[in-house]
């Protein structure tokens, strides 16, 4: 393939060096970057600025929504089609087809309570709602006084003001508004494993202390908010489904409402459609975004029961007090559906599953490796720890070498690769991956 004319890599990338702040990155020291200049099935074509362009596995499915994989031609006719419509309206006073059809289909396929959907821009977005209607749930049944949401440390909600307030104070990305941020009740991280039984003594002391917190401060909080079995951006973290079960009777007890951040489980990820069914519980909200769309635009949704809707429904202002301008953008509806019907038309269970088996049996070597502290595969997610930060720079570059990108974070290097690589493009992934941090060690 051939790089298209026009501006040179070189040039696009310094004007990106004096102009755009990447995520979490610096202006004044600005971080090396790669020229996208194509992008197609699971493959990127990047453009090193040096006159170079090179092909890679995208081992992220670009921060874990493209699970369909690039310029499919399902999702891009869905797009086309709409466009050749309408691009957007407002959604106050209209509605449009797309958004009735996506909101019919995802309350078809959520857990069963759920019955309604509100759109919104992004999964952050997706989290400041879900805390609004918990809050307007208690305030519409006289609980003024909780105010507060309860949750687990090695959480991770966005980067928004409300759910930064919700991610791990310590060990988060948000220590710098401390002070700033609502203070919401934290209990301890729920214990390492996904395998872990209900028996277990780790387990019956961490369901011990949720059980004691709820207590003390059922009079204050409104809701208890985690995602379900797997922690992603606090450290790739899985743990029980036993622990979700102690929730959901945690939030009967105390009359709370369980609000379950599915945004990076949502959709097969973790090897069932929604991850609360590992657990066989339901949530009062859920929250779903990123492979939503099939990574073509973003949006997200806040999902809730009947119960909750009536209820914020019936309280002060007798309605959920948001609206986004682009709510519901009949451009993303269009494209989030046809994204959805594509994954529940074809045997996506047994695709994550092969994906499982290949991170697995492809990783495993990485356990051997000095320096290596753990390896685990849940579902599509494949995850090597290391015993100290990543160097950053040098294990991009080292992956990418061998024809992947990764974007490895903390002390973790990992892939959630999209749902249609095959057998040899996993094991190029968990291939790269290990000889990279063979030679970096």
């Amino acid at each position: 393939m051939e790089m298209a004319a026009g501006v040179s890599g070189e040039t696009l990338l310094q004007r990106d060096a004096e102009l755009l702040w990447h995520p979490y990155s610096s202006l004044s020291e600005p971080s090396p970057m790669r020229l996208v200049r194509g992008a197609e099935g699971v493959r990127l074509r990047l453009d090193d600025g040096a006159g170079e362009t090179v092909e890679a596995i995208d081992a992220m499915a670009s921060w874990w929504c493209m699970i369909h994989g690039y310029r499919h031609p399902v999702l891009d006719a869905a797009l086309r089609d709409q466009v050749d419509q309408f691009s957007h309206v407002m959604f106050g006073g209209l509605t449009h087809e797309p958004a009735i059809r996506l909101a019919e289909r995802l309350v078809e396929i959520s857990p069963e309570p759920i019955q309604h959907v509100f759109f919104c821009d992004s999964g952050s977005v997706s989290v400041e709602v879900a805390i609004k209607l918990a809050l307007q749930y208690q305030v519409a049944r006289g609980h003024e006084g909780r105010t507060r949401m309860l949750t687990v440390r090695g959480g991770y909600h966005g980067d928004t003001f409300a759910p930064m307030s919700v991610c791990d104070p310590v060990s988060g990305m948000h220590s710098l508004f401390t002070g700033a941020l609502k203070e919401q009740v934290f209990g301890p991280q729920p214990p390492s494993g996904f395998d872990r039984p209900a028996d277990d003594p780790e387990f019956l002391a961490w369901a011990a202390a949720l059980a004691s917190i709820a207590a003390e401060h059922r009079d204050e909080v409104a809701a208890i908010i985690v995602e379900p079995i797997l922690q992603g951006a606090g450290g790739m973290y899985p743990y029980s489904p036993a622990c979700l079960k102690v929730l959901r009777d945690l939030a009967d007890e105390h009359g709370l409402l369980l609000i379950l951040d599915e945004i990076a489980t949502g959709f097969g990820r973790t090897g069932t459609l929604f991850a609360s069914e590992h657990a066989g519980i339901d949530p009062d909200i859920l929250c779903v975004g990123k492979a939503l769309t099939g990574g073509y635009l973003s949006m997200a949704a806040t999902l809730c029961t009947t119960d909750v809707a009536h209820t914020v429904s019936r309280g002060p202002g007798g309605a959920l007090m948001h609206g986004p301008t682009f709510m519901a953008n009949p451009l993303a509806c269009s494209v989030a559906l046809a994204s959805v019907e594509l994954l529940l038309s074809q045997d996506w269970s047994a695709e994550v599953s092969r994906i499982s088996a290949g991170l697995a049996s492809g990783l495993a070597p990485a356990a051997e490796l000095p320096g290596v502290k753990d390896v685990r595969v849940l579902g599509a997610v494949g995850v090597v720890q290391l015993g100290g930060p990543v160097d950053l720079q040098r294990m991009t570059e080292a992956v990418l070498r061998r024809g992947v990108w990764v974007r490895p974070f903390r002390d973790l290097v990992y892939t959630m690769p999209p749902y249609i690589c095959t057998d040899e493009e996993i094991a190029t992934i968990t291939g790269a991956i290990t000889e990279a941090i063979a030679e970096g060690n």
